[in-house]
């Protein structure tokens, strides 16, 4: 999940004359193409088909190994190599060298602090880092109903990328193109903000900034990537931060079909739960309390003289600023659950490659890597020479329910190792170690925001849509300055003080998801083995969206 992404079930999508450079992602509003709402009927999708045939059969199959499906059989999840030791869920892989943490003690009962800060992942905590860091005598709490480090914090991908979420024309519109194009630079310089605290901290985290590679692996693919580059050359990217390479670029990667490839230095690989252990211990170290086995059911807003407040079983703590740093679990806490959807992503990784296969691949520069398919991937070679992708996986539960445990269902693990198979053929052998999925916070225009209203006292940050990774320090950052009332270039960015409305009600959330997302899958299909352009079934997923 690559959050970034949680990362990682977000679709991409071509631009359209609308809205150049947006991203599509697979659960959208009510609305479908003749805004009398979705699913679209039969009539549509069967003339979207039609309309899908290329006038010329494609002579370049660029697709190689394990046909791309929806489904998997029992037979074909079973022909899957699994280690002896292999796990399913458990939080994640990443916890599986550093151990799971002993918890720390959970909130003994009612306190007061000057900010309380609700949720111990990497929002959280960068929050109460740069808090303390820049004020040290003030009182900081973080409250964690399991353990820092527990959700999409500890599970995903570990792209440490410039990469965010959201439409830069629906920023620009309200803000100017100028501020969206401050907030990629900052995001740029944040990727280099996390490495260099994590130096200055002693946080070993197998960090290596090789950079990003995205592959197209057939035409379709290939015409959204190059015009993915241009688009990003509009919006702050200058030339040397992203650019086209093409097969054969040295340091090496051999991805079995891959027609092109683009390149951005912005970003390195890291290991997600060692990352969140060694910053929680950091803060630990400035003098922030971290409850832990605390959960929050409420969260209150100033009234009159009565400060805000976080509600746990334990009993209630006020504090003058009380900041939600909850993502992916938002919808646990009492009037939110239709505030930012939960949605789900999945990841495997493999044994230990062996160095012949590694000669085969390369990957010296450890790039993370993703590709340019409508529900794409994202991978990384780990430190110990394992391969982490994920990407897809059962999008979203009905209900905003949650797998806190992080099981995967089996056909998200055949889907994987599928996409693994079809990418690294000579790596198709090598036994699959672990599964495991988390969840991501979604708001209902796909755009991540921070926020503070000194009135409520209240205050958050997320929505990464997967993007989270490098995000949270950016947020972590602002919400200091926010919480100081300190005017800077970090309060003037776009993402500060959005207000977004919450999702539809059940079932329609549900069914958008299951409908969006298999157009995605049925445009991936078709683009793979038949169509040379984008498949009108994509372009059909980015109207229901409405993104």
């Amino acid at each position: 999940m690559r959050t970034d992404n949680l990362i990682g079930v977000q679709a991409r999508t071509p631009r359209s004359p609308e809205q150049p450079g947006g991203t599509a992602h697979p659960v959208g509003p009510v609305r479908g193409a003749t805004g009398s709402g979705w699913p679209a009927d039969a009539s549509t999708v069967r003339a979207l088909a039609d309309a899908d045939q290329p006038a010329l059969i494609r002579q370049h199959r660029a697709v190689r190994g394990p046909e791309m499906k929806l489904f998997a059989s029992a037979a074909e999840m079973r022909a899957i190599p699994r280690s002896a030791e292999f796990r399913n869920g458990g939080v994640s892989f990443w916890y599986r060298e550093p151990g799971l943490p002993e918890r720390r003690a959970a909130l003994p009962g009612a306190a007061d602090y000057d900010v309380c800060i609700v949720g111990g992942g990497y929002t959280g905590l960068w929050c109460a880092y740069y808090l303390k860091r820049a004020q040290p005598d003030l009182r900081v709490a973080v409250l964690e109903r399991e353990f820092a480090g527990f959700g999409a914090s500890g599970r995903n991908g570990g792209w440490l990328s410039a990469e965010f979420a959201g439409s830069r024309r629906r920023l620009a519109e309200a803000h100017g193109k100028g501020a969206v194009i401050a907030l990629q630079r900052a995001m740029m310089a944040s990727v280099d903000e996390v490495i260099a605290t994590a130096e200055a901290e002693g946080i070993d985290a197998d960090i290596v900034k090789g950079g990003m590679r995205m592959v197209a692996t057939n035409p379709a693919q290939r015409a959204r990537l190059e015009e993915e580059v241009r688009y990003l050359h509009e919006w702050g990217y200058w030339p040397e931060d992203v650019f086209m390479i093409e097969h054969g670029h040295e340091p090496r990667l051999q991805v079995d079909g891959a027609l092109l490839a683009s390149y951005s230095p912005h970003a390195a690989r890291i290991q997600p739960a060692k990352l969140a252990l060694g910053l929680a211990a950091a803060v630990e170290r400035l003098g922030v309390d971290i409850f832990e086995d605390t959960a929050v059911t409420e969260i209150r807003p100033r009234v009159g003289e009565r400060r805000p407040v976080a509600v746990t079983a334990g009993g209630e703590v006020r504090a003058d600023h009380v900041i939600r740093a909850t993502e992916g679990f938002t919808s646990t806490l009492q009037g939110r659950r239709r505030e930012w959807l939960p949605m789900n992503s999945s990841m495997i990784v493999t044994e230990p490659l062996a160095e012949e296969t590694w000669k085969h691949i390369g990957w010296e520069g450890r790039e993370v890597l993703g590709d340019a398919a409508h529900a794409y991937c994202y991978a990384q070679r780990t430190a110990d020479d394992r391969i982490a992708i994920g990407g897809r996986g059962v999008p979203y539960r009905f209900g905003s329910r949650q797998d806190a445990g992080g099981g995967t269902p089996p056909q998200a693990i055949a889907e994987l190792w599928r996409v693994l198979a079809r990418l690294f053929p000579v790596a198709s052998d090598v036994p699959v170690a672990h599964a495991w999925s988390g969840v991501l916070g979604v708001p209902r225009d796909w755009c991540p925001t921070v926020h503070l209203d000194p009135e409520t006292g209240l205050g958050w940050a997320g929505g990464y849509v997967g993007s989270g990774v490098t995000a949270a320090n950016l947020a972590g950052r602002t919400l200091r300055d926010l919480v100081l009332g300190h005017r800077s270039e970090l309060t003037r960015l776009p993402w500060v003080g959005r207000s977004v409305r919450g999702w539809e009600p059940e079932p329609l959330r549900w069914v958008g998801t299951q409908v969006v997302y298999g157009l995605y899958r049925t445009a991936d299909r078709r683009e793979s083995d038949r169509v040379c352009h984008t498949s009108r079934f994509a372009d059909l997923a980015t109207r229901i969206s409405g993104r």
